[in-house]
C-alpha cells in the first residue's frame, strides 16, 4: 500500500516540496505518494486529523503552521524542542512526532554544499522569528567561536538568547551595537527585502574579511540582502535553495529511514546555466 505525505501550509500552492520528495522517493525505491494541503487558517488540527484517518503518515509544515505543529505533536526531538517550533511530522501510533528540520537543513547546507565550516567563526543570524529559532541549536552544535543574533526589536532578541541559555550560548546584539562587530558568517533569517527595494537596518561593516552571507530565502535572481552582502565586498553568497531542499532531505529520512543524496535535486529545481 503507497504512504501518503504531504506539505500543509496557507499558502502552499508554490511549495516546490511535491517535486522534492517525488525525486526523493524515485531515487531511494520508496512507495510513497506526496501531496499539497492548503489548510484553513483556523482549522490546522482538525486537517492534519482529517490527513491521519485517512492514512497519512507524515507532513511537512510551513507557515503559518509551525508553532500549532509543536502543540499538535505528543513527543519531540529535543531540536524541536530547544526551537519551541515543528515543521516535520510523523505519525508515532495514534499521534504525531514532532521535529524540527530546518537548523539541520541550513547547517547542512552551508557545511556540505558550500564548503563553510562553522568551528572557530564568529556567525550573527539576523532575526529573532521561528526561523532563527528552528535553527540556532544547530549551529551552536558546530561549535562557531561565537553565536548571536540581532533583531529590529530588541526585546525578541533578548527573549530569544534567553530561551536558549539551557541549550546554547546566544549573545544578543542590539542593532546600534552590530557596528563595532564583524563576523565570519551572516545568516539573515528575516523576511527583510522581500516586499520590494527597502532600507535595510544592518550596517555595511558587519562582514569580515572573506565573510560567507547567507540568506534563507530562494530566488532566482540575488535576495536583496544578497546584493547588500555584495555592495559590502562579499565574494561568497547563497541563498536558501539547498536548505529547504536539504531540511526536506533530513525529514525524508526520519520518515523513511534513509538520507537520499541531494545533488540532483539541486540539478532539477536550478540547472546549471549553459
Amino acid at each position: 500500500m503507497t504512504d501518503r505525505y504531504a506539505v500543509i501550509g496557507n499558502p502552499v500552492a508554490h511549495s516546490k516540496s511535491p517535486v522534492i520528495h517525488a525525486a526523493f522517493a524515485r531515487a531511494t525505491h520508496q512507495d510513497m505518494e506526496y501531496g499539497r494541503i492548503e489548510a484553513p487558517r483556523d482549522a490546522f488540527a482538525a486537517t492534519v486529523a482529517r490527513f491521519a484517518a485517512e492514512g497519512g503518515r507524515g507532513m511537512n509544515v510551513t507557515v503559518p503552521f509551525k508553532l500549532e505543529a509543536f502543540a499538535l505533536a505528543k513527543s519531540k526531538s529535543a531540536r524541536a524542542l530547544a526551537a519551541g517550533a515543528v515543521n516535520t511530522l510523523k505519525r508515532d501510533g495514534d499521534g504525531w512526532y514532532g521535529d524540527n528540520t530546518d537548523g539541520a537543513g541550513v547547517l547542512r547546507d552551508i557545511e556540505a554544499n558550500h564548503g563553510v565550516a562553522l568551528a572557530g567563526r564568529d556567525v550573527l543570524v539576523l532575526g529573532a522569528g521561528g526561523a532563527a529559532r528552528g535553527m540556532l541549536l544547530p549551529l551552536a552544535a558546530a561549535r562557531p567561536r561565537t553565536l548571536a543574533i540581532a533583531n529590529r526589536t530588541a526585546s525578541r532578541a533578548d527573549a530569544l538568547a534567553r530561551d536558549m541559555a539551557p541549550h546554547a550560548k546566544v549573545e544578543a546584539i542590539p542593532l546600534a551595537a552590530l557596528g563595532a562587530r564583524r563576523f565570519d558568517v551572516i545568516i539573515n533569517a528575516t523576511s527583510a527585502g522581500l516586499t520590494g527595494d527597502v532600507a535595510l537596518p544592518w550596517p555595511a561593516t558587519i562582514f569580515a574579511p572573506g565573510a560567507f552571507a547567507y540568506d534563507i530565502v530562494y530566488a532566482d535572481t540575488p535576495t536583496l540582502f544578497l546584493r547588500f552582502a555584495k555592495d559590502a565586498g562579499v565574494t561568497r553568497c547563497a541563498d536558501g535553495l539547498g536548505m529547504l531542499i536539504e531540511q526536506a532531505a533530513e525529514g525524508f529520512a526520519l520518515w523513511r529511514g534513509v538520507r537520499p543524496d541531494t545533488a540532483p535535486v539541486f540539478a532539477l529545481l536550478r540547472p546549471p546555466r549553459a
